[in-house]
């Protein structure tokens, strides 16, 4: 075997390393959200079991998603400190260990508080992916590669709650929690033996701090401009379903089964912008994506505010059909407006993960707040529909008037500073 014969291997084992990385990244983003999911059918039943009130069983959900936010601020900065693989491999371990805790719960309290260390192991695997992403993509391939692991996480969110009803049905509540803990447990042992140490920058007195990285990010119009923008997109999100059920349920007096039907299009539309922004993100490039999304935001909500003022968005069909236009340009600005945020620092991409992950949550929850009053003390969608304009306009205007005319040259050049500065220490 010749020398040139003997080198061929070393594609394809890096070929063969990079589909196990990508399997992970999905895997480990989708801890977090999957476990939220597949609660949500029994939640009812629950509130019956314990003899208590909805909101209280809606705890839940409440306070996992604070520990979602909570845990991302954190998790991201450590991750910068230590590295990638010790904190998502802790994060997971503790979500497993929160899980059995939910199995053996015989209160509510205990099932919430066990709930709530779950969202915060679980969240880890959400920072890790996008700081894993900038590690080891270059800056114009990270839109694309945010999109496609979306793309796959919405998937398994959006049968998430079937499999949930299924197990709950056929083997009982507890049923659910022996499926988290047994999917943690391989995502945990995935990331053991498959996932390289992707931070390889070697860590010294001189390195800044969580303050000091939190300061630069924050004093960055570039980050500021990014941020807000994901932030505003999930808003859309989290509006629209926080709204969705008393619109369609109370307002247009469908079934809850037919709500899930017509909610999974928003889900379709949203992993098929995904979809595509793979494929165009490296052509186009990050800032053009942007743009493009907004435009399609900013049309879908006006023709659906259009479709409200004229009285025919009563039917389903109108509000999730033009619904679908809104969330494909969602998807398109929020994977390419967060693969901006984490260019601007790369050497802080855990943190920048971080505070993007805390604000998205955080602010998810009041949002979702928002979307249920609109959606239930109104008799039309009208107001849903408006705040969706709104705060698409808000979205677009984060892009316009903060991030600065030169954003993509300088985050590239701090790249590559942050790059060439990474080589001479390896």
């Amino acid at each position: 075997m010749t020398a040139e014969n003997s080198a061929t291997p070393a594609p394809n084992a890096r070929a063969r390393q990079s589909r196990t990385v990508l399997i992970l990244l999905v895997a480990m983003n989708g801890v977090g959200p999957v476990s939220l999911y597949l609660l949500v059918p029994v939640l009812p039943y629950l509130a019956r079991l314990f003899e208590t009130s909805v909101a209280s069983v809606q705890l839940n959900v409440v306070l996992f998603m604070i520990g979602l936010a909570v845990s991302q601020l954190v998790t991201g900065p450590l991750s910068d400190r230590f590295g990638r693989r010790p904190v998502v491999l802790g994060g997971i371990g503790l979500s497993v260990v929160a899980t059995v805790a939910c199995i053996f719960a015989q209160t509510l309290p205990q099932l919430v508080t066990a709930r709530f260390f779950q969202a915060l192991g679980g969240a880890s695997g959400m920072v890790m992916c996008r700081a894993i992403i900038r590690d080891i993509y270059p800056r114009e391939q990270i839109g694309g590669m945010i999109s496609l692991v979306t793309a796959v996480m919405m998937i398994a969110q959006m049968i998430s709650p079937l499999i949930g009803g299924v197990l709950d049905v056929n083997f009982g509540w507890h049923s659910i929690f022996y499926f988290m803990a047994a999917a943690s447990l391989l995502v945990t042992i995935g990331i053991a033996f498959g996932l390289p140490e992707t931070r390889r920058r070697q860590i010294t007195s001189e390195d800044a701090g969580f303050f000091e990285d939190l300061r630069a990010l924050s004093s960055n119009r570039t980050f500021i401009s990014y941020v807000f923008c994901v932030m505003l997109a999930s808003a859309i999100i989290f509006i629209f379903a926080g709204g969705g059920p008393y619109i369609v349920v109370d307002q247009m007096g469908r079934t809850t089964a037919e709500y899930g039907l017509w909610f999974a299009t928003a889900g379709i539309a949203y992993m098929t912008g995904n979809l595509i922004s793979v494929r165009l993100s490296p052509r186009y490039g990050i800032d053009r994506m942007i743009r493009i999304g907004l435009v399609l935001q900013i049309v879908g909500s006006i023709i659906n505010v259009l479709w409200g003022v004229l009285g025919i968005n009563q039917m389903p069909s109108w509000l999730f059909g033009t619904h679908m236009i809104v969330m494909a340009g969602n998807a398109f600005a929020m994977a390419n407006a967060a693969a901006g945020a984490l260019s601007v620092r790369p050497r802080a991409a855990g943190t920048a993960a971080g505070i993007m992950g805390f604000l998205q949550f955080g602010c998810g929850s009041l949002f979702s707040e928002l979307g249920a009053y609109l959606g239930g003390d109104f008799a039309t969608p009208l107001p849903v529909n408006i705040a969706i304009l709104l705060t698409s306009m808000a979205c677009a205007a984060a892009i316009v008037f903060i991030l600065p005319r030169n954003a993509k040259t300088v985050s590239t050049e701090e790249m590559i500073e942050a790059e060439e500065s990474e080589a001479g220490i390896m």
